[in-house]
C-alpha cells in the first residue's frame, strides 16, 4: 500500500526541522502580536470561487472539489487567506478590534503534478495583518518573512521582488490595452498565454516562455496605468524598504495568481534557475473581506512554502543522532512500582528518557543503550528491584555506582547543578 500520488509522510526524524521552523516563526511573530488562528481544511466551493476568482489556474484545475452526502459543495482549501478571511467574518473579529494580526500553519490541497518542493498536499506558513491600509503595514509583514528567513538560517541567496498592481479600476483600464497589443501577437503566444487573452489577461505577465516574454518586453507597463495614490503608496513602501536595508528588486511583470489581490504584489524566490524557486508570495487585499459578505477592511499578507523553504535548509540542520540522555534497562517487568517511581522522577525533573521494553536479558538492553548514545544507563536488575536501588551507569567511561531510590532526587540535583545532565 502506496501512500497517494503527491503526498509524503513526515517522518519522526524530519519532524524535528518542522518544529524548529514552528518555534522560530512562534516567537517572532509572537513580538510583533500577531495571534496563531486554525481553520477546518475543509470549507464551501464557493468561498475559493469568488475570492480567488473563477478564472485562475486553482479554481478551474488545482481544486480538490466534491459533494459530501448532504449534497454540498466542499473543497479542501487550497490557499489560507480565504480561510481567513472567512474566519474573519464568522467570528466578527473586526468587532473586538480595529486590527487583528493572524498566522497560520497548515496543510493545503491542489491538483497539480508533483515535483520537487510542490506536492498535492502541501504546507504554508502564513500571516494576515488584517485593517490597515497604510503602506507601513505592508513593510511590516515584507520585514516578517525577511526576519524568519534570517532567523531559520536560509543560507540559499534569495531576492525580494516587488510590484504595484493598482487598484481594480487601473488594471481594467491596462487590461483592455493589453488585450489590445497582445491580439496582434496571438498566433506567437504559448498556447496557454492564447488561452488567458480574455480570461485572465494579467496572468500572461509571468509566463516562463521566452518567446511570449520577448512578445512583453513591448507591451504596454502597467505601472504607467497608476493613479497618484497607487504610486505614493508603493514609493513609500520603497522608501521604507531601503530604509530597513531590505533589498528589493522591482518587477513590473509581477502580478500574483490570486484575483483578490490589488497595490502590492511580491515574491521572496532564490537565485535557483528553477522554476519553483519561489518561496514566499504575498501582497495587500483590500476588498476580500467585503468581496465575501463582510465590512470594507484592508489587509495584507504572505505565504511561505514549508517544503520549499525545507529543501533550501536542510544542509544546515544539525542531522546529529538525537540521544536520550537516560536509557533504563530492566531485568523483571512484574515488579513494576520502582519502574514507576522512577520514571515520576524524571518527569518532574524534565529529564529525556526510553524504557527498554524489548524484555531482552541486560547485556542487550545495555548494548542498545550504547548504540543510541545515551549518556547514562540506569539498571534495575533483581538484586536491585529487591533492594529498591538503582545502579546507574556512565556509558562513555565504564563508571557505575549504586544508589537508594529514596536518594535520587538528590542525585539528580547534584548532577545538574554539576552540568553532567546538561
Amino acid at each position: 500500500m502506496q501512500p497517494l500520488r503527491g503526498t509524503k509522510d513526515i517522518l519522526p526524524k524530519e519532524i524535528r526541522e518542522w518544529q524548529r521552523i514552528y518555534k522560530i516563526a512562534n516567537k517572532i511573530l509572537n513580538i510583533y502580536n500577531y495571534k496563531e488562528i486554525r481553520t477546518p481544511i475543509i470549507e464551501n466551493t464557493e468561498l475559493f470561487t469568488r475570492s480567488i476568482g473563477n478564472f485562475t489556474d486553482i479554481v478551474n484545475k488545482e481544486m480538490y472539489s466534491f459533494s459530501d452526502q448532504g449534497k454540498r459543495n466542499l473543497t479542501l482549501r487550497p490557499e489560507g487567506t480565504a480561510s481567513i478571511a472567512r474566519a474573519f467574518i464568522t467570528n466578527k473579529l473586526y468587532i473586538e478590534k480595529s486590527i487583528n494580526r493572524l498566522w497560520y500553519l497548515g496543510p493545503m490541497f491542489r491538483y497539480e503534478r508533483p515535483q520537487k518542493g510542490r506536492q498535492r498536499q502541501f504546507h504554508q506558513l502564513g500571516i494576515e495583518c488584517i485593517g490597515s491600509k497604510m503602506p507601513i503595514a505592508d513593510v511590516e509583514v515584507i520585514k516578517l518573512a525577511h526576519d524568519i528567513l534570517k532567523e531559520i538560517e536560509c543560507k540559499e541567496k534569495y531576492l525580494l521582488e516587488i510590484n504595484s498592481i493598482g487598484n481594480l479600476e487601473e488594471r481594467e483600464m491596462y487590461k483592455v490595452d493589453l488585450v489590445e497589443y497582445l491580439k496582434k501577437y496571438e498566433n506567437e503566444l504559448d498556447s496557454e498565454s492564447r488561452n488567458r487573452i480574455n480570461n485572465n489577461t494579467l496572468r500572461i505577465l509571468d509566463t516562463k516562455h521566452l518567446k511570449t516574454k520577448e512578445i512583453l518586453q513591448a507591451a504596454p507597463k502597467l505601472k504607467t496605468y497608476l493613479n497618484k495614490s497607487s504610486i505614493e503608496h508603493f514609493a513609500t513602501i520603497c522608501e521604507q524598504l531601503e530604509y530597513l536595508n531590505i533589498k528589493y528588486t522591482i518587477n513590473d511583470y509581477l502580478v500574483r495568481g490570486l484575483d483578490y489581490y490589488n497595490y502590492t504584489a511580491f515574491e521572496i524566490k532564490t537565485k535557483n534557475s528553477n522554476q519553483q524557486n519561489t518561496i514566499c508570495g504575498g501582497g495587500r487585499y483590500d476588498n476580500l473581506i467585503q468581496q465575501l459578505g463582510g465590512p470594507q477592511i484592508p489587509a495584507v499578507g504572505w505565504a511561505i512554502g514549508l517544503e520549499r523553504l525545507l529543501i533550501l535548509i536542510q544542509e544546515n540542520f544539525d542531522h546529529k543522532v538525537e540521544t536520550n540522555k537516560i536509557y533504563i534497562t530492566v531485568q523483571n517487568f512484574n515488579k513494576f512500582n520502582i519502574i514507576w517511581d522512577i520514571i515520576n522522577i524524571l518527569q518532574e525533573y524534565q529529564l529525556k528518557f526510553e524504557l527498554d521494553l524489548s524484555h531482552q536479558n541486560l547485556t542487550k538492553q545495555i548494548k542498545r543503550a550504547n548504540q543510541l548514545k545515551s549518556k547514562i544507563c540506569f539498571i534495575l536488575g533483581e538484586h536491585e528491584i529487591n533492594n529498591n536501588s538503582i545502579a546507574i551507569k556512565w556509558l562513555q567511561t565504564g563508571t557505575q555506582q549504586t544508589i537508594k531510590l529514596s536518594c535520587l532526587r538528590k542525585y539528580i540535583q547534584y548532577l545538574k547543578k554539576s552540568s553532567h545532565l546538561t
